[in-house]
């Protein structure tokens, strides 16, 4: 079994210290939970913040935290105060947090913050190369480190990295408004599988990643840095059975008895949160004084029971926050309450475990109305506690885990009138309808517990590798390179059939740019003056560029894909007559579209017509090219003529033009006994299809191909080119 690095901001473990003496006690939060299935059958190693700054320990202190925490098989990362005052309190709880959660007004871009966030995200690198070995599988978990996969990626280049993000991932439109938007999602991309909640932070994710980067994806996969990345939804779940059965410990039962004296016969809302401007407290109270106001004969007959749990009380905005919590409790209380009845019932606390449960089961409604919420166990952990179903959770559709409980009374939190009309209407819910309503939420929460949903992450995990491992099979590795070799250096007649973009040249998002350099130039002309070589490039562009940029190369050239062909000092020759009468029906169509697509343009070559969207918007261009597509089709159906994508292009020409048949010429011209040929794109596949049986094919790149071999990158097949003149010469 591999081994299992899991590496959060926080340990399962916490370090305090009192009057000189550190104690150790587990942390609050169910990520230890929900994973301590995993770190039972995997050999797992937890890497993270112990809880406590490292100027307030000494240094035999700091070497006890060690020890201790080794047998827990923790790994503690110490902090300094600044480090966390700007890393957590600045970058994660000032800018990342109010903005994923759609709070702008409430983000500060300070440069101080980003660069202690990339420092601390550079100490975590360190902690875990410190711990990892070879096949070891590390999940890295939430916003307050997106950077440490590309850190460790670099690092770990075979390593199965995963992520989880455990916040909602906003829309594009609000991303964007991050300065460094591109750094964290370059972070995030050095994972090979990204979870979040739902599908709705996928769908965000993906879009922001197009728009932004241009990465494109495929049914949430893509291929990056020719590694797979798989993006997806895992709606995390809770411990079922520890909420299903807490009636039965003896201190909830003593916790109920004692809420229902006290209580008497009068309903109870239950609303327990993290003291945050995210979780729409203030909204849910404004709320609920509505509904004293338009209900009155609920006076004195309902109790809404508000606990805060503190959060972030070294953020002005938290405390702030309090303020008008606590000053909106008082006015409800003095305007609506009467002797012998408190409307609410507020407690700023942290309760146990024993506490809350008791405050579940006597709850009659659980009001859950987050503005934003990555997800919300809370909603899940009332469900599970309802052991004689009877109860109503009324749930903010703002919620990741709304898409789960649908059968949840669901309202918009920023319609004050929904929610006091969803208060009235679970007041007067029929058990019968809320019985039938829980009923069907604890059979889905029972079977997608927590266990369930971190097993699925890893299983997933699991299958990427495998999935990757299968692509390797046909890379190009070191016994194929000695054998190509040795094959090439006995051999007297050799044929090379070379692409250019992407093959002999990285031109990224630039193909303007993609002359070749001085090293490949001389390259070239080495191969080619070799009497026993034969070296044909073999591109899309026209043939006026390939003249300037490869003419004094004394390679035989090959442009527009196959239209025309240069032999060495001969003019440039036609493989196909030059009939273009389709270009007046087919040019304004591609024109319209590129109206309609800004960014988008139209070239014009010598047999064919390319729509260009390289410089469109992402999201946009994929619609339009489907819509332009299908509108080409229409026309073309009887002619001669075959549209054909390529990289951020779509292509129509005659269907006797390609790649294939333009190099047919030399593979029936001699007798080779070396052959190699290289490509990247859709367009080469016609040139490796007709490939002789022992010839040497290599796509550059992932993806399904015919080719033989893949090689990673253009640099990578440069420097094997550069090695069989090498050896040659020695």
């Amino acid at each position: 079994m591999n081994r299992l690095l899991i590496v959060s901001n926080r340990l399962p473990v916490s370090v305090t210290k009192r009057a000189d003496k550190l104690h150790f006690h587990p942390s609050v939060g169910g990520l230890a939970t929900g994973l301590s299935s995993l770190r039972a059958s995997h050999q797992s190693q937890w890497i993270g913040w112990p809880g406590i700054s490292e100027d307030k320990i000494s240094v035999p202190q700091k070497k006890e935290i060690i020890s201790k925490l080794k047998e827990h098989h923790c790994n503690p990362v110490f902090l300094s105060a600044k480090d966390m005052r700007n890393f957590y309190y600045g970058f994660c709880n000032k800018t990342i947090w109010p903005l994923f959660h759609y709070f702008p007004l409430y983000t500060v871009y300070e440069d101080q913050y980003w660069q202690s966030y990339k420092k601390v995200n550079e100490a975590f690198y360190q902690a875990v190369i410190k711990v990892a070995k070879p096949n070891d599988y590390i999940w890295v978990h939430d916003y307050q480190l997106m950077l440490l996969p590309y850190l460790l990626r670099r690092k770990l280049p075979n390593a199965q990295i995963g992520f989880f993000l455990h916040i909602p991932f906003p829309s594009f439109e609000l991303f964007r408004l991050l300065p460094w938007r591109k750094e964290i999602l370059n972070g995030l991309l050095g994972s090979n599988l990204i979870g979040f909640h739902t599908y709705d932070y996928v769908r965000h994710f993906l879009s922001s990643l197009t728009r932004i980067t241009g990465a494109e994806h495929s049914m949430g996969s893509l291929v990056v840095d020719n590694r797979i990345l798989k993006v997806d939804a895992f709606p995390m779940g809770i411990n079922y059975e520890k909420y299903s059965t807490a009636i039965k410990k003896p201190a909830v039962k003593k916790g109920l008895a004692a809420i229902r004296k006290e209580v008497s016969d009068r309903k109870i809302i239950l609303s327990i949160d993290r003291l945050d401007y995210t979780k729409g407290i203030i909204q849910r109270l404004e709320a609920f004084d509505l509904f004293l106001s338009q209900n009155p004969e609920y006076k004195g007959k309902v109790t809404l029971i508000l606990v805060a749990v503190p959060s972030r009380t070294g953020v002005e905005d938290y405390a702030e926050l309090r303020k008008r919590l606590e000053s909106l409790v008082g006015r409800i209380n003095g305007e609506h309450g009467a002797l012998g009845w408190v409307p609410v019932w507020y407690l700023y606390r942290f309760l146990p475990f024993e506490e809350i449960t008791a405050l579940y089961n006597a709850a009659d409604i659980a009001l859950i109305t987050p503005l934003r919420d990555g997800m919300n166990l809370i909603a899940k952990e009332f469900i599970a506690t309802k052991t004689d179903h009877k109860g109503v959770l009324i749930l903010s559709e703002m919620a990741g885990t709304a898409s789960e409980l649908g059968e949840a009374v669901v309202i918009n939190p920023n319609n004050k009138q929904a929610v006091v009309d969803a208060i009235k209407q679970s007041l007067e819910m029929p058990v019968e309808e809320q019985i039938e309503r829980n009923k069907l939420m604890q059979a889905r929460l029972s079977r997608y517990n927590v266990t369930r949903w971190a097993n699925d992450f890893m299983e997933r995990l699991h299958n990427i590798e495998k999935t990757q491992v299968e692509l390797s099979i046909h890379k190009f590795g070191g016994p194929d390179r000695k054998k190509l070799v040795d094959d090439y250096h006995k051999s007297t007649k050799r044929l090379f059939l070379l692409d250019y973009d992407g093959t002999l040249v990285n031109f990224a998002d630039r193909p303007e740019k993609a002359s070749p350099d001085k090293k490949l130039s001389q390259l070239l002309r080495t191969f080619a003056a070799d009497e026993k070589n034969e070296v044909v490039i073999i591109s899309g562009r026209d043939k006026e560029t390939l003249d300037s940029w490869l003419g004094d190369t004394n390679a035989a050239l090959i442009a527009e894909h196959g239209a025309w062909i240069k032999i060495k000092d001969s003019d440039w020759k036609t493989t196909e007559p030059i009939i273009n009468d389709w270009k007046a029906t087919i040019r304004p169509v591609l024109e319209l579209y590129a109206d309609r697509t800004p960014g988008a343009s139209v070239e014009e070559k010598n047999f064919s017509l390319v729509w260009h969207y390289r410089k469109a918007d992402t999201e946009l261009a994929s619609l339009r090219v489907q819509e332009l597509r299908d509108a080409v089709l229409n026309l073309t159906e009887n002619l001669n003529l075959g549209i054909f994508e390529g990289s951020k292009i779509l292509e129509v020409k005659n269907v006797g033009i390609s790649k294939g048949h333009a190099t047919n010429q030399w593979l029936t011209k001699e007798k080779w006994d070396f052959i190699l040929a290289a490509g990247d794109d859709y367009t080469d596949e016609d040139m490796f299809s007709i490939l002789p049986e022992k010839a040497y094919s290599i796509k550059i790149g992932r993806g399904i191909s015919k080719a033989r071999f893949n090689m990673n990158s253009v640099d990578e097949f440069r420097k094997l080119l550069k090695g069989l003149i090498t050896k040659q010469k020695d």
